[in-house]
């Protein structure tokens, strides 16, 4: 996978790692995305990873003294979908967060890796844009700040040197008179990329559309501006038919393209039902209730801190799994799933796409469950790490365990590991969830056997033993 795999720890020292010239060097902070490519080859002379994920003071959300929102590198979905200060201040942002793959993969993406990835289709980027936001961009000699707009040079290109990283996101939170609103077509409600998004922004003063800012994903090389319907909107009262002839503009300003998830036709014809939904929920107010007050992120917060490597070398992994401690040497060209499987032989995470879409291979790191099919294996160093061995008591099943037996929520049993582990940790952070965050909670695990009503029915019935 990589010649060298060095923990960074320090702003200063990733700085001084990106000063020296290496033309096969990648960053890792979540590794969401780079892990697959470099599964499916496309770092086939990969040197050094550099993984930032322990960095201290990049993990932040904030908001100055002039209202901007300030959004640290290592921010996660997660880490968005939890702050007040997104959900009062950048609510959009917050709306394509929730949509992002699973709740695994959101403890781990991070918003700059979503960015800097730029792909069309990824779903931050869209109210990002429409937010006006900068990316401060650092490096050992200087540091500059670019318009999001302006990051873009074409299809997954970017103005990022070599020598730089992002060291945050920022822009002005948004006021009462801001109205915001994302919208995303896929093939399905969770793990899908998006077919095609969208964000209305708009600044009403006095019933009229002061500014508009209406941005359009995964219908051109980059994600762009809607211009012609942006310009429409201004000085007008929304209502209706407003709405209708903004989003057949905004199809005309798009260019999309046939691919194996829709077809241009397709695209141009839900751009403009997306655009109009957008703008619709925008004028009856009903925008609020788009994402539930408390989105599961299983991640039940029990203190767990990522522990420093303390000047690791990289030649034996210390880490600590269901309470042992293991030192694992030769550990190359793995991941955390085939270290724990191949190397320490639990063999209940199971292996399944090794893309982390089916959830089979869910575990907990330092409290927050995520897929070990796409977290390099020296990521275990210092780690703290549960699998589904860990988490009965030894002497009798988990309540959630046994409830997936009394419930005949088992058939052949694959994916189950993965589910149940996502339920315990979902009953960690929410002891009573309703039916919607159940379903949400285990958005990021795959069943072909069961249809999930079974499954749906042992959590609620876990739930309810487990507060008995």
């Amino acid at each position: 996978m990589w010649k060298h795999y060095h923990i960074v720890e320090t702003v200063d020292e990733l700085l001084e790692q990106l000063a020296a010239p290496d033309a096969n060097r990648k960053i890792i902070a979540g590794g969401t995305d780079v892990m697959v490519e470099i599964r499916n080859g496309k770092w086939p002379e990969l040197g050094t990873v550099l993984d930032i994920s322990r960095v201290q003071g990049l993990d932040q959300i904030s908001r100055d003294g002039e209202g901007r929102i300030h959004i640290g590198a290592l921010v996660t979905h997660n880490d968005v979908l939890r702050s007040k200060l997104i959900r009062e201040y950048g609510f959009p942002l917050l709306q394509a967060c929730a949509r992002v793959a699973s709740p695994q993969l959101r403890n781990r993406g991070t918003v700059a890796g979503n960015l800097i990835t730029a792909s069309p289709a990824n779903d931050t980027i869209t109210p990002l844009m429409a937010l006006e936001a900068e990316l401060v961009l650092v490096s050992s000699k200087t540091t500059r700040v670019i318009p999001l707009r302006d990051f873009y040079t074409g299809l997954r290109k970017t103005v990022l040197q070599a020598d730089e990283f992002v060291s945050e996101i920022r822009f002005q939170g948004l006021t009462a008179n801001q109205p915001g609103n994302f919208k995303k077509n896929a093939l399905r409600r969770a793990q899908a990329i998006s077919v095609l998004n969208c964000c209305a922004l708009l600044t009403m003063n006095a019933g009229k559309i002061e500014k508009a800012a209406l941005t359009l994903g995964s219908v051109a090389a980059t994600v762009i501006h809607a211009r012609s319907a942006e310009e429409f909107l201004l000085g007008k009262a929304l209502d209706q038919e407003v709405i209708t002839r903004a989003a057949e503009l905004a199809a005309a300003d798009a260019a999309p393209i046939s691919d194996v998830r829709a077809s241009d036709e397709y695209r141009s014809y839900m751009l403009k039902v997306l655009v109009d939904k957008a703008l619709t929920e925008i004028l009856d107010g009903s925008v609020a209730g788009s994402v539930p007050a408390r989105v599961p992120t299983l991640d039940s917060k029990e203190g767990f801190a990522a522990r420093p490597a303390e000047n690791w070398d990289g030649a034996v992994i210390h880490t600590t799994i269901n309470g042992q401690d293991y030192f694992i040497p030769d550990y190359s060209d793995q991941t955390l799933m085939s270290l724990i499987r191949d190397r320490v032989g639990l063999t209940g995470t199971k292996t399944g796409c090794e893309e982390g879409e089916c959830g089979a291979c869910t575990v907990y790191m330092d409290g927050k469950a995520v897929v070990s099919c796409l977290i390099p294996a020296p990521r275990a160093h210092n780690a703290v790490i549960t699998t589904i061995e860990g988490i009965s008591d030894g002497t009798e099943l988990h309540p959630v365990q046994q409830a997936f037996i009394d419930h005949a929520a088992v058939q052949c049993g694959y994916c189950t590991p993965g589910f149940v582990m996502s339920a315990v940790k979902l009953l960690q952070e929410m002891p009573r969830p309703d039916r919607e965050s159940i379903q949400l909670g285990i958005a990021g695990n795959l069943c072909r056997c069961t249809g999930y009503y079974k499954i749906i029915q042992a959590i609620e019935s876990a739930s309810l033993k487990m507060e008995a």
